[in-house]
């Protein structure tokens, strides 16, 4: 005979297997892996935080009012990811007015402008860019007048190509072309030209340049033909038979892409990017060509901001 007590504990068992809530899996906690606390980081780490962004994305440090609003809004979110992307979404993007800049937008192109001419132009000035523009239109005058139609159309063609160059900073910011429009028009222009002499040296900056790396010998040999003699070749799997189709195909190519993103994570970072680094970064970089969101990708992290 089955006690009260028994027949009760039956019972309570069979309703547990009809209604399934019988057996529950007990939470499993995996040692390390809860999410960081940023509560407890010094307020001299935020500060730094807060003046290597403003360098880098601005390039000028915060003004003392700016400084204690930003790192203020920082500590008060205990420097979450979301706190430390709505700043860099701030210096990237506002319009709003911000004396000595225009705006943090504004500066943050003029910024990344700098940083490319840098790259493939030493650093050339809008003046000397202004002074090669000038000496392109007294060119195309001279030939118009001359009846030089050749070198009229040769001079307008360079004259178009410097005005893409020193119009970039301001397309690039309106959306209307993207990074590798800005990249080829850094390379493809006179004073590119000057800086690299002829077509051997052409070649070899252009890959430098774009992909962070020398051709192969197959490489070379292709793009000096395209260049140098308006040869058919294909290159990259693409065809193309002079300057302008060359300079086309290394900026759309997946390297220009890597090269993008090496070249940011050496930009801000100071260090060669990880396999991993590229391979997650190229995942979304090469369908939308969003420089942008993947350098907040690296403005955010812990590394960037220097917290352990």
């Amino acid at each position: 005979m089955i006690s009260k007590a028994k027949a009760l504990e039956v019972c309570v068992f069979t309703a547990a297997l009809l209604t399934g809530t019988g057996c529950k899996k007990e939470t499993e906690l995996i040692p390390g892996n809860q999410a960081p606390d940023y509560a407890g980081v010094p307020t001299v780490i935020t500060q730094n935080y807060v003046n290597r962004l403003f360098i880098d994305l601005i390039g000028r440090e915060p003004l003392n009012v700016e400084m204690d609003a930003e790192v203020a809004a920082l500590e008060a979110a205990t420097l979450s990811i979301g706190s430390r992307e709505a700043l860099v979404n701030k210096l990237m993007t506002s319009t709003a007015y911000v004396e000595g800049d225009s705006s943090y937008k504004r500066a943050y192109y003029q910024r990344q402008y700098e940083l490319y001419k840098s790259r493939c132009l030493e650093g050339a000035s809008d003046d000397i860019i202004d002074g090669a523009i000038g000496i392109a239109e007294q060119d195309a005058l001279a030939d118009s007048l001359a009846g030089n139609t050749q070198g009229l159309g040769e001079a307008n063609s360079e004259l178009q190509r410097l005005r893409n160059l020193k119009n970039s900073r301001v397309n690039y910011m309106n959306g209307l072309i993207g990074i590798d429009e800005v990249m080829g028009y850094m390379v493809f222009n006179s004073i590119y030209d000057q800086i690299n002499m002829n077509t051997f040296n052409f070649i070899n900056a252009t890959f430098d340049n774009l992909l962070l790396r020398y051709p192969t010998n197959a490489e070379f040999n292709t793009g000096f033909s395209m260049v140098e003699n308006n040869a058919p070749g294909i290159l990259f799997t693409q065809s193309g038979q002079n300057k302008g189709d060359y300079v086309q195909i290394l900026t759309g190519t997946t390297e220009f892409e890597e090269g993008m993103v090496r070249w940011s994570y050496n930009t801000f970072m100071g260090r060669e990017a990880s396999t991993y680094e590229v391979y997650t970064a190229m995942s979304s970089f090469h369908t939308d060509l969003d420089l942008q969101r993947m350098q907040r990708t690296i403005l955010v992290s812990d590394e960037y901001a220097n917290i352990n």
